[in-house]
Order: C-alpha cells, then structure tokens, then sequence
C-alpha cells in the first residue's frame, strides 16, 4: 500500500525538506511510464510522469526515456527553478506564513488529536510549533517529515531539467503558482487536508510499497488506485490538486504541440493516472496516446 502523504508528496513538487541528506546509494533500477502523443497534423510530444523524491538514486533513463527526451525540442516541467532551494523556500515562507495561528490540535476534529499527538510526538514536533504557519503548509511539512528518506536531490524532475541542453524548459505552474493552490484552499479544506495527513495508518517500509517503489515498476494501476483514496477522495480537494491542474496543464501542452513545438512533459506521476489523467485527456481530446513503456 502507498502512503497517503506520499502520493500527497507526489502530487505536490514543493515541499521544505525536514530532513538531513542520506549516504550516497548506487542508482535503483527504474522501468518507469512513458506515452507518446501524436496529433493529426502531425504534432508529436511526450508524457513523463516523475517522482520529486527519492530515497536514493535512480537509473530512470531507459531507452525510450532517453529516445523521446532526445527527439524533443522543449521541455514542459511543474516548475523549472526546483533546484534554486533559497527562491523556492522563500516563496513558501511567504505564503505560508501568518501570525496568530491556533494549536495544531485544534485545527482537528476532536476525535483525531489522539493521533495528532502521536504523530507530532514520533517527530518531536511541539502542538505550537506552527503558530504562525497556515494550516495547509502545516499539512505539507507534516507530510515531509513522514516520508524522511525521500529526497529532492534524487528527485526525477531535476535530472530532466538538467538533461534539457539547451532547450527551452517551460514552466507549467512555477513555485509561487503551485502553493498558491494551497494557500487559496478554504479553512476547512486546509484542515481536511491536515486530517488525511495524520490519519494515514503506518505500513511497512519497503521499496515494494512506497511510492518510489510502485513508480520505478510502471505501476500506473496501483498509481490511480491511490488517486482515488484518502485526501484525493475529497472533492474540493480533487478539484484543487489534481483535475484542475490537468485541465490547465492540457491546454498548454496542446498549445505547444499546435505552435509546432515537440514538447517533452514531465510531471509528477499521479498526474498520469486514470480517466481523468493527462494521457486520457489528451486521447479524448482526438490525440492518439500511446505507452512506449
């Protein structure tokens, strides 16, 4: 079973790291997902779905990986200065940060303190600590801490963009615009979503089960099983985090393909998953969609 912070994590590129970078491991093994879009005037682009995180390194770039990365022209990302850690940090201090916030334990029904309380006490985390920090990026940071073997550096996304060359690297959302999606979150949404967080049970650790592990397999099934759990069976937060970013995401990318641009798109991999993914939108949009792996 995945983690429910983790496909949150997966869904979400920006995210202050909690934790102390690990040892330097050999790359894990990789068979990732990968469609080729063709229109029918001939435009062409491809759909990467990445992880932001890992534990450790990964060997993503197989054959038709690097064959579709190296026939494109453009390069479609979440947010192009992921590895600027300062710009992105500071974007996240500055909306999440408001004075005058109440205890974590009251931003939770009663009947889930219990667990609010464990899960702040398994990292050491005060029920004041974020005075002054949003619910939603409270949220967030909690989520962080439970995945803290995961980390950016080893993030997908960074290798594509620094595989790019030369080409131009598009900005999809960029940082201010992807927590921004948070930050506009009603109260009571933000506190669902810190309520998925905490009340996600402890599973076993393994490379089987985490959300690294299902990715580097191609297990687009288990992916969209998950999409469809937890916060993502809210239907405000849904709308927020990931059908609504679909929707817009399409139109830029369909945007770029009719300007004759061959765009190479990699974005996080929930983001790929099920009906109301990018390749099915795509294909009900008279594209034809095909997985390459």
């Amino acid at each position: 079973m995945v983690r429910r912070p983790a496909l949150l994590l997966a869904l979400l590129l920006l995210v202050p790291a909690l934790a102390l970078a690990g040892c330097a491991r050999e790359p894990a093994e990789a068979d990732p997902a990968i469609w080729r879009v063709k229109g029918a005037d001939g435009q062409e682009a491809w759909l990467f779905g990445t992880i932001h995180a890992a534990e450790r390194p990964i060997a993503w770039r197989t054959p038709p990986v690097a064959q579709a990365l190296d026939a494109a022209d453009e390069i479609m990302v979440e947010v192009s200065n992921i590895a600027d850690e300062a710009a992105v940090s500071a974007v996240f201090v500055r909306l999440a940060t408001t004075p005058g916030q109440p205890p974590l334990s009251q931003r939770v029904e009663p009947e889930r303190r219990a667990a609010l309380m464990r899960y702040l006490d398994r990292h050491h985390i005060g029920d004041g600590d974020f005075a002054a920090t949003e619910t939603w990026a409270a949220a967030l940071m909690l989520a962080q801490a439970d995945s803290p073997r995961a980390e950016a550096r080893n993030g997908i996304d960074r290798a594509v963009i620094a595989a790019a060359k030369g080409r131009p690297v598009v900005e999809l959302e960029g940082a201010a615009g992807q927590l921004a999606l948070f930050d506009a979150l009603p109260e009571a949404e933000q506190r669902d979503l810190l309520d998925a967080v905490v009340a996600d049970p402890d599973v076993v650790d393994s490379d089987d089960e985490d959300i690294a592990g299902v990715w580097r397999r191609g297990d687009m099934v288990a992916i969209e099983r998950e999409t469809r759990r937890g916060l993502m069976a809210d239907p405000e937060l849904r709308a927020a985090l990931f059908t609504g970013r679909n929707q817009r995401w399409i139109a830029r990318i369909t945007g770029e393909m009719a300007r004759g641009r061959r765009p190479f798109v990699a974005v996080g991999a929930a983001h790929m998953a099920g009906p109301e993914g990018l390749p099915a939108l795509l294909a009900s949009r008279g594209y034809k969609v095909t997985r390459l792996r």
